[in-house]
């Protein structure tokens, strides 16, 4: 299966060509671009055409941009105005959030990837008809927007009650948006309460999988560990490949991991490498 690395785990630091080589060095083929503005400033354009020459010139590709979630450099802390979320009821404060995603997807004018990863919600959002037509009316705009670009957008599942694998499927039965996946394990695992699970949202989501996002946890926090190396994740990696193995082709296997003093970078690139090679090795349960 194709592998790709989240640039997650390199949000506290600045995107550069050299992090990029790093990565290729590694053995590591295609990347997904993490967009917080810390990390990668969508507003800036000198940071954007650096990284659009290094991408012409490198067998490094670009598979997908994971949609913003804060549009301050400091993961939201300067205020609640700074949370992104297409949920929004108010419509001049959706129309904003909106904007800052147009920003991230002008990206693919001078870096061409294949898909835009877009929350619906916020961790632990409650249920709400209204914030569904919000959604609604913000996908639909942002699908034509991304559409135009060459850019597909596909929702992930993540832990609230709009957007479990359930609830995202049930999303596109009522309004008839034809969108796809990305199957966030991690997140699956967290809401194994609420009837979904690793496997079960494998089952709900898999025939509209097109991307992954593979990290380990305690069942409860998003603290993205690292497979086979963190302690206290839960995750059965056999029986998670087995599922994934089941649909060769549909969708690679992208490692979404979080920066831990344990796995000082970048020497801990080496590890990640190691991680595709024990998913791969890894025998499914009979």
């Amino acid at each position: 299966m194709e592998h790709v690395l989240s640039t997650h785990l390199l949000v506290n630091h600045r995107l550069n060509t050299v992090w990029l080589d790093r990565i290729w060095q590694a053995g590591i083929p295609a990347v997904e671009i993490f967009c917080a503005r810390q990390h990668l400033d969508y507003r800036d354009r000198a940071q954007i055409n650096e990284l659009g020459h290094w991408f012409r010139d490198s067998k490094l590709k670009l598979h997908s941009l994971h949609s913003p979630m804060y549009s301050d450099e400091m993961w939201g802390r300067s205020g609640p105005n700074a949370h992104i979320n297409i949920t929004e009821p108010v419509k001049s404060k959706r129309l904003d959030m909106l904007d800052e995603i147009k920003r991230a997807l002008d990206i693919s004018e001078v870096i061409p990837f294949r898909y835009l990863i877009q929350h619906l919600g916020v961790f632990e959002e409650e249920y709400d008809e209204r914030k569904v037509e919000a959604a609604f009316t913000s996908l639909e705009e942002l699908n034509l927007f991304a559409r135009a670009r060459g850019v597909e957008v596909l929702l992930e599942n993540t832990p609230n009650q709009l957007s479990s694998a359930q609830r995202l499927v049930q999303f596109l039965e009522q309004t008839h948006l034809k969108l796809n996946f990305c199957l966030d394990v991690g997140h699956a695992n967290m809401n194994a309460n609420m009837n979904d699970g690793v496997a079960a949202a494998f089952g709900i989501l898999k025939d509209r999988i097109r991307s992954t996002h593979l990290h380990d946890n305690n069942g409860v926090d998003d603290i993205h560990l690292w497979p086979f190396y963190s302690a206290g994740g839960t995750i059965d990696w056999g029986a998670t490949m087995r599922l994934l193995r089941s649909l060769p082709g549909q969708y690679p296997l992208m490692l979404e991991l979080r920066d831990y003093p344990e796995f000082p970078l970048p020497q801990s690139l080496d590890i990640v490498q190691k991680i595709f090679e024990k998913l791969e090795a890894t025998p499914g349960p009979e």
